[in-house]
Parts: C-alpha cells; structure tokens; sequence
C-alpha cells in the first residue's frame, strides 16, 4: 500500500490545481456570455466580459504561481514534480485558448459572426464547456484520491478522463461541420479565414482539457 505523503503536508498542491480550475471554469462561463453578446450584436458588453476573463486570468495567474512557489526542491510529492507541473501548464493552457479567442474576435468585431453561422457558433460553445466542467470535476476527485488512495476513487477519475475524451470528440465533429460550411458559403476570404481560425481556437478549449486528461491519467499510473 502506498503512503499518502500528501498528507503530511498542511496544504495540498491539488488544492490550488482545484482553485485554478475554478477560475478557468469561471473564465469559460464569462467567455460564453462574451460570445453570446458578440453573436447576438449586443456588444455594448462585449468588452465587459472580456475585462472580466482578463480579471480572473490575473487571478488564475497568482494561484499558479502559488502552487510553483510553494513546491521547494526536495518536498515530498505522491505525483513527480514534473509531471504535476506540466498537468498545471496544460490546464493553463484552457485559459490561454479563451483569452486567444476572445482577442481574435476583438482583431474583427465587425462585420461579426455571419448570421448562417450563429448556431454553430453557439453549438460549439456549449460543446467545450462540458470538457472544462468535467475537467473542474477530475481534479476535485483527484484531491481526495491522492490523500486516501482509493481504488474507488481512482476508477471514478479514469471514467471521467474516459468521459472527457468522448466530450472532447464531440467538440470535434462540431468545429469540423463549422469548418466545412464555411468553405462552402459564399463569402469574402477575410470572413473564412476569421471563422476557420475562431473554430479553431474555440475548439482548443476542449483539446487542452483532453490532454489535461491524459496527464492525470499518467500521473495516476504512477
């Protein structure tokens, strides 16, 4: 049976991964609120809710360094320090891909999301927020695993890293249809371009979730 160093320790470094998924889930919710007021041409607000992701960017910034700072060489870990810092740096990486589809809106609010587009666009949305949500879920569970251990707890968290990639695949085949139509609109090649990439980035949110996935897995094969 293996010891649970994690709890010799007064604070747990999956305290502050939970915290930082926290707010990245916060940032998806504003992020979403965002879209939605770009596609809907209310976009008095826009910038508002942008100021808001960039506000808890800051603050998910300030946990991440918490959590690297708070690891000196030589602390005992039931996870490699290295692996749990690349976990960290791929959660991050969600955060970045909301930020990056955000300015890339702001590079070309007009003339915004072509109206053949809404749905899809509000589609895909929707499909990456699950991955983020059961992404928040997987590290809640992995806090309590790595302090008891639990053969229970761990096969909860490996169907929800099976659950993420199911998620993660529907994402997919939706920001693959929005691809697809929009090569076969009849538009200028600014607006492919701009919408191809959005699709993109957009779709990003719930790639990073994936692999923050699969480095959970690796860390809990250890």
């Amino acid at each position: 049976m293996r010891i649970p160093f994690i709890s010799m320790f007064m604070t747990s470094p999956f305290e502050g991964l939970l915290e930082h998924a926290e707010k990245i889930k916060e940032c998806v919710w504003a992020f979403q609120q965002a879209i939605e007021c770009h596609i809907t041409d209310q976009c008095e607000s826009f910038e508002e809710f942008r100021k808001d992701v960039d506000n808890l960017e800051s603050e998910a910034d300030a946990v991440k360094r918490r959590i690297r700072g708070h690891l000196p060489k030589g602390t005992l870990l039931p996870v490699d320090k290295f692996e749990l810092f690349r976990y960290l740096h791929e959660q991050d990486k969600v955060l970045d891909a909301v930020e990056e589809a955000l300015d890339w809106i702001s590079f070309r609010s007009e003339p915004g999301i072509p109206d053949a587009l809404h749905k899809d666009f509000f589609l895909l949305v929707d499909a990456v927020l699950d991955p983020v949500e059961e992404m928040c879920r997987m590290v809640a569970e992995a806090r309590k695993y790595f302090t008891s251990f639990s053969e229970k707890q761990r096969r909860m968290i490996k169907d929800i890293i099976h659950t993420l990639r199911q998620q993660e695949h529907e994402a997919d085949k939706v920001e693959d249809g929005i691809k697809a139509k929009v090569l076969n609109m009849q538009i200028d090649p600014v607006t492919v371009f701009h919408m191809i990439r959005l699709a993109e980035t957009i779709g990003s949110i719930a790639d990073h979730s994936e692999n923050a996935g699969d480095m959970m897995r690796a860390m809990l094969a250890r």
